[in-house]
């Protein structure tokens, strides 16, 4: 799939200012593409643009124009939200982003392209999300959960871990991470949309990386940038992996490995510091969010409350990862 080659003028003008512009990563540009294909396809079946006998995956939106974009209203879109609840099966979230691609297109087509004198969709109200709160370890879990780091691979695991528990990374930029993103109590962290940020490193985070950095020097990675890397083929360590891992240490400290996942550790490390007096506009450039919700805009903090904020997680004055009862203790590769 192309977008490029694939999508009309209309869309794809949209498409190439996100990646090039707004710096959205390939796959979030795709994602854009396959909703606003979608849509366009069911405008054009809605209008009775196209036999009703081609399939709905089968209308081509080659001839999508600024006249089709135009003559849009808010009941084709709800329209096309109850189609999509009622004959795709889709649940409020999924809608949901749908609708917010369909807003950010018109919103480019009028303020930026300048293509609309009025935005159609400007009143356009999204699906009720239902709102639960994160799940999370608390401190003693969290310790449990280090504790439990045993096996050949314990020193790597226990360093995973305690960046995802102080840190709050995404796996994404775990895994991406190479060797030379480590700069003495720094880390420099690329996250969603290439976006670069620098993290401060605690104490705890600094012991378990010069640990593992020492044990990965000896292994003589295959890939000389990755800083995580597998003991088998010692190539960079993969999601699926780490998932793995993850779910191995949750069970081995008594944890409800269902529940929890590498996803809900960045919680854990985010509600930590919350809890230990972390701002949570400091919390926002810690975790890389661009807005931590959809009315909070986007705030710049200086070094020093970053500074603090890595010394504030409680788990960053474990003094060093307790040694297992058994070091030569071998398992799965991970």
């Amino acid at each position: 799939m192309d977008y490029r080659t694939e999508a009309p003028p209309v869309l794809r003008d949209f498409l190439v200012y996100h990646e090039t512009i707004q710096g959205h990563s390939r796959r979030t540009v795709d994602e854009y593409y396959l909703d606003l294909r979608n849509f366009f396809r069911f405008l054009k079946q809605n209008k009775h643009l196209v036999s009703p006998d081609v399939p709905m995956d089968n209308i081509s939106i080659d001839d999508a124009d600024l006249a089709l974009v135009r003559d849009v209203t808010l009941t084709d879109i709800y329209s096309y939200m109850n189609y999509l609840s009622r004959d795709r099966g889709l649940n409020n979230t999924s809608r949901a982003r749908k609708v917010a691609t369909i807003r950010s297109f018109y919103k480019y087509l009028t303020n930026k392209a300048k293509l609309l004198e009025t935005n159609p969709v400007q009143d356009l109200d999204s699906p009720r999300l239902k709102k639960s709160l994160p799940k999370y370890l608390n401190l003693e879990e969290s310790m449990d959960l280090l504790d439990s780091v045993d096996g050949k691979n314990a020193v790597r695991d226990y360093c995973i871990l305690t960046l995802f528990l102080n840190c709050g990374l995404r796996i994404s930029e775990l895994v991406g991470l190479n060797k030379t993103d480590v700069r003495g109590d720094q880390l420099r962290v690329l996250g969603k949309g290439n976006k670069e940020r620098m993290l401060y490193l605690n104490d705890a985070c600094q012991r378990a990386l010069e640990d593992w950095l020492t044990q990965r020097d000896v292994i003589a990675p295959a890939d000389q940038n990755a800083l995580f890397v597998t003991l088998q083929n010692r190539r960079r360590i993969s999601t699926a992996a780490v998932h793995k891992l993850v779910k191995k240490h949750l069970s081995a400290a008594g944890l409800d490995s269902t529940q929890y996942s590498s996803h809900k550790l960045r919680h854990t490390a985010a509600t930590l510091m919350l809890q230990n007096g972390v701002d949570v506009r400091t919390l926002q450039e810690v975790l890389g969010h661009d807005h931590l919700n959809t009315t909070q805009i986007y705030t710049h903090v200086d070094n020093e409350d970053l500074r603090t904020a890595a010394r504030a997680n409680p788990l960053g004055r474990v003094k060093q990862r307790k040694k297992p009862k058994n070091e030569e203790n071998t398992d799965n590769e991970s």
